[in-house]
């Protein structure tokens, strides 16, 4: 059964996927800053970003959607979405 959505349903849900690729990558970041020796301007430039993707520059926010588009992909793919 495919799901069809309106073109702005999409780009909500763009934004909801890449809201939570941030998300992810936040928990993720602060997981290998635990554990890992990071240098200090990697950490600094990393940590920039941690803010919720709504206060992020649209630049920085192009790289979750880049995800968020890959999930949308495979779910066109699998004939879940159209």
């Amino acid at each position: 059964m495919k799901i069809i959505i309106s073109e702005k349903m999409q780009e909500k849900l763009l934004e909801e996927l890449s809201e939570l690729e941030h998300k992810q990558w936040m928990h993720w970041v602060k997981e290998i800053l635990k554990e890992e020796e990071i240098s200090e301007e990697r950490e600094e430039r990393w940590k920039e970003d941690f803010k919720s993707y709504k206060d992020l520059p649209d630049s920085t926010k192009e790289f979750d959607r880049e995800y968020a588009e890959k999930i949308i992909k495979k779910l066109r793919e699998k004939g879940l979405l159209k």
